[in-house]
């Protein structure tokens, strides 16, 4: 009887540890369950209301360049992407970051490595539904990272957010001046991803140095311009 007990105690011990196993630190418990059939990974959803102030996190705001070897946990990373281009209007329209003529020329990627939940690859962001889809799977940190002038820092990140931008979205409006236009709103996004990542106890820095081709091809598209590579993680 005895045997049969501590057999029994034994088998849920199996079952039951390895799921709590699954949950990494600074997951915060929540799951993105990719949708089965689907390349689409959902984001959990966005903070809007926080008890940090704006005023702390400007003063806070530093240009980070080491990072400890913690992962980013997927909640971070959707409030990082939802600040950079969520929806904040209740028509669903309205974004995060302001836009000349509201022509949301942005689009943004991850280049993940090390994140709860979601596996290393090529990501798009979809403000519109608040998730990821996936590019490509693979770990291209490195390949980022020679593209951008083999800067190692942007290897040794958890993840890269790529900022890029559609021109003619804003152009066939304002014409050539778009082009203006829309590295304004680069500017604008970047820094919402500066404040949300002091807001998070993680860091970041711009980085404006790389090969357009060489990125575009790692990002699986040719149809958008790069305009600035951001690593994040936690500052070592």
């Amino acid at each position: 009887m005895r045997k049969a007990v501590a057999l029994a105690v034994i088998l849920v011990a199996m079952l039951v540890v390895p799921a709590c196993a699954e949950d990494p630190e600074g997951s915060g418990g929540q799951q993105a369950a990719e949708i089965p059939g689907s390349n689409v990974m959902p984001l959990p959803e966005p903070v809007r209301s926080g008890v940090i102030s704006i005023e702390y996190v400007i003063d806070r705001r530093r240009s980070v360049r080491e990072f400890n070897d913690d992962q980013v946990a997927i909640k971070d990373l959707g409030q990082l992407l939802w600040a950079a281009q969520g929806i904040t209007g209740e028509d669903g329209f309205k974004r995060a970051a302001p836009s000349a003529g509201a022509k949301y020329p942005m689009e943004i990627f991850v280049v993940a490595g090390e994140v709860t939940w979601l596996g290393p690859g090529v990501y798009r962001y979809r403000p519109e539904s608040h998730d990821l889809d996936l590019v490509k799977k693979g770990d291209f940190r490195q390949a980022l990272s020679d593209e951008a002038l083999s800067q190692e820092w942007v290897a040794n990140a958890p993840l890269s957010i790529v900022i890029t931008g559609v021109y003619e979205r804003t152009m066939e409006k304002y014409g050539e001046r778009g082009i203006r236009y829309v590295h304004i709103e680069a500017g604008a996004v970047a820094e919402n991803i500066y404040l949300q990542a002091a807001a998070l106890h993680l860091g970041t820095a711009y980085v404006g140095a790389f090969s357009d081709e060489g990125v575009q091809a790692i990002l699986g598209v040719d149809d958008v311009a790069p305009l600035g590579i951001l690593p994040v993680g936690a500052p070592r």
